[in-house]
């Protein structure tokens, strides 16, 4: 098949149709870009999902340096203060930017906006949008704002199969779609791919998001930073359904308590119950999984007869279970959430590759740490989106060259999605994490679907192997201490590779 080719005289390219490939667009805009989108606006983006809503020091007895300490104590040592300090400062503008594009968020009868607490917050800073569906309206408000601005155009149904640098600058992307494959010929690329949760068996992500950013980021040269990092919410709801229903930790701020199959509260060792941050209580939820018992969220008591209404799209959720929250416990497990690593990139998007920058999840910026407190990854997304434009909008213009590459198949992660889940869950341990490294490597140097995200596992593989100590997200049954010095890790695929082949016994590539 022939292959398409545009030369965009320069106009950006993002990739990635989330709610920071949607801002940056708008903030880039009257200049022309082209936004990429593997599915119709809106409808396969982890955005859409978020329940919890964004994080902003709103309230009249909130400030954004008591915003900043909760989020670096989340971070447990590994946040880059200054980054958290200029997002969080930024975040209350970013709110009142969005409610000028029409998000309708939550509202007092005195029209305050109605403030949420959640795990780790010291105040309540939740803003919502429509109860728990706040991603959804934030990105409807957005999708709308992008159908009516001219110079954004949106190709939908195409994937970014891999970015061409030429001398470590970008020279294009290469992408996919029913029509065939097209070569867009342009210097500046964003990536808003989203995170990983397509990777493992239990997730709360949609199952396309396999990582295919970080590969992209990854086979381009770039640097990964804190990819050992991999949230699990402590909450999702327990069922065969995959992906899995998340259950808002903002349920638990309005005052919902976790029990076991005896009804007995177990998290009275745990600082901070149920409100403790998410790794923590994760790590107690799925140790106490690991000993024989189930774990159930209460809410008949509280939020009580006003939970249907506070939280729509959780009991529409436990509807489909069968489950009545007014009568029933809610069984619950871990699920992979979130992801804090990513490519590295400044607060400008700007990674170690020439013309190629990062916004949303898929980037690194210091902003999370070893634990990202909850709800700040829409904020970081929001605040972020608008110095990433104005970052482009700094590079002076310069033709890209036509450069042709191959096209390759649309990522896998079958294969991947075991082996990262034993390896990789809410506890690690180096026997695990070679295991995985050994059966991911051959992966990872076939070409085929399964490559790509062999390659974004392998990565995550290696960093969490060379992390060695338990910090944040991050706990190894073999190193459970902290180091005496908290550093940020960073990884190329180049040294990943040569890392996982000093491991042996080595499989060679069967196809």
């Amino acid at each position: 098949m022939s292959m398409d080719v545009r030369d965009l005289d320069d106009r950006p390219v993002i990739i990635g149709a989330g709610i920071a490939g949607l801002m940056t667009a708008l903030h880039l805009a009257p200049e022309p870009v082209l936004l990429l989108s593997r599915s119709p606006l809106g409808a396969d983006a982890s955005s859409a999902w978020a329940q919890g809503g964004l994080a902003a020091s709103m309230g009249d007895d909130d400030d954004p340096i008591l915003h900043l300490t909760d989020t670096l104590a989340a971070g447990d040592g590994l946040c880059d203060a200054e980054a958290a300090r200029r997002i969080v400062y930024a975040a209350p503008a970013a709110i009142e930017y969005l409610a000028r594009f029409g998000v309708r968020f939550d509202r007092t009868p005195a029209g305050a906006l109605r403030l949420g607490l959640e795990a780790a917050h010291s105040r309540r800073r939740i803003v919502h949008a429509g109860g728990d569906g706040s991603g959804r309206e934030v990105m409807r408000a957005l999708v709308a704002a992008v159908r009516s601005t001219p110079t954004i155009e949106v190709i939908e149904g195409f994937e970014a199969r891999r970015l061409v640098a030429e001398d470590g600058r970008i020279a294009g992307v290469l992408a996919s779609g029913a029509a065939g494959p097209v070569f867009l010929a342009t210097a500046r690329v964003v990536l808003a791919t989203g995170g990983i949760g397509g990777l493992f068996h239990d997730s709360t992500n949609p199952l396309g998001s396999c990582g295919q950013g970080l590969a992209l980021a990854a086979r381009a040269g770039a640097v990964l930073a804190d990819l050992e990092f991999v949230q699990f919410h402590p909450t999702a709801l327990d069922e065969p359904k995959r992906p899995m229903s998340l259950i808002s930790e903002a349920v638990r701020g309005e005052g919902a308590t976790l029990v076991d199959e005896t009804g007995r509260r177990f998290l009275s060792g745990v600082q901070g119950t149920e409100l403790a941050p998410r790794d923590v209580l994760a790590r107690a939820v799925g140790n106490h999984l690991a000993s024989g018992h189930r774990v159930f969220l209460d809410v008949r008591e509280r939020p009580g007869p006003t939970f249907a209404r506070q939280f729509p799209t959780i009991a529409l959720a436990c509807k489909e279970a069968g489950i009545d929250p007014a009568r029933d416990l809610i069984p619950i497990r871990p699920a992979q959430h979130y992801h804090m690593g990513g490519v590295a990139a400044d607060l400008a998007g700007r990674t170690s590759v020439q013309g190629l920058w990062a916004c949303g999840e898929v980037a690194s910026t210091g902003l999370h740490g070893a634990n990202r407190l909850a709800s700040n990854s829409l904020t970081e997304a929001v605040v972020c989106a608008r110095w990433v434009a104005e970052s482009l909008r700094g590079i002076p213009a310069r033709r890209a060259q036509q450069t042709f590459a191959s096209d390759s198949p649309s990522p896998d992660p079958a294969a991947v999605r075991p082996v990262l889940s034993r390896a990789l869950g809410v506890v690690r341990n180096r026997e695990g994490l070679e295991a995985a490294a050994r059966a991911l490597l051959p992966l990872a140097e076939c070409a085929d679907a399964t490559s790509g995200p062999a390659v974004v596992g392998l990565m995550i593989t290696i960093a969490a192997l060379q992390r060695r100590e338990s910090r944040g997200a991050h706990q190894r049954t073999d190193f459970p201490l902290h180091a005496a010095v908290a550093r940020r890790s960073e990884i190329t695929l180049e040294a990943a590779l040569r890392t996982a082949r000093e491991l042996e016994p080595r499989l060679e590539c069967l196809t």
